[in-house]
């Protein structure tokens, strides 16, 4: 009596079923870090909010405080030179504010240190 064993499969089918089982991992892994990136914008989204709320705030709590001193400067320079005064003062520092600024993001292309290390240079 013969017995029959069942067909195995050919290494094609084996190939096949493998990439099958490939792409499924694959949109598995994906939804799964998708569910994690939506559940994580959607716990900060309202921190994000609060925190441009208190931007907004601050915002108008400096214009009164500049307001105020320009007003507090009026009765003794007047309005006008009162207000110039301010002004100039807030300028300045907004001049030095936007050079340390620039000066900052320069640095999104890499150091001068970081471009030697990077290169394969020795720091001197």
């Amino acid at each position: 009596m013969q017995t029959s064993r069942p067909e195995e499969p050919s290494i094609g089918d084996l190939f096949g079923r493998l990439a099958d089982d490939a792409k499924t991992y694959v949109r598995a892994e994906a939804d799964l870090y998708k569910a994690i990136a939506l559940h994580r914008v959607g716990a900060a989204r309202n921190g994000a909010i609060a925190l441009v709320a208190a931007v907004l705030l601050l915002n108008a709590a400096l214009v009164t405080l500049v307001v105020s001193f320009a007003l507090g400067l009026a009765p003794v320079v007047g309005p006008v030179l009162g207000g110039l005064i301010v002004f100039a003062a807030v300028a300045v520092i907004s001049f030095f504010l936007v050079l340390y600024g620039a000066g900052r993001l320069k640095l999104l292309g890499g150091s001068e240190e970081e471009r030697k290390v990077l290169a394969g240079e020795k720091k001197p």
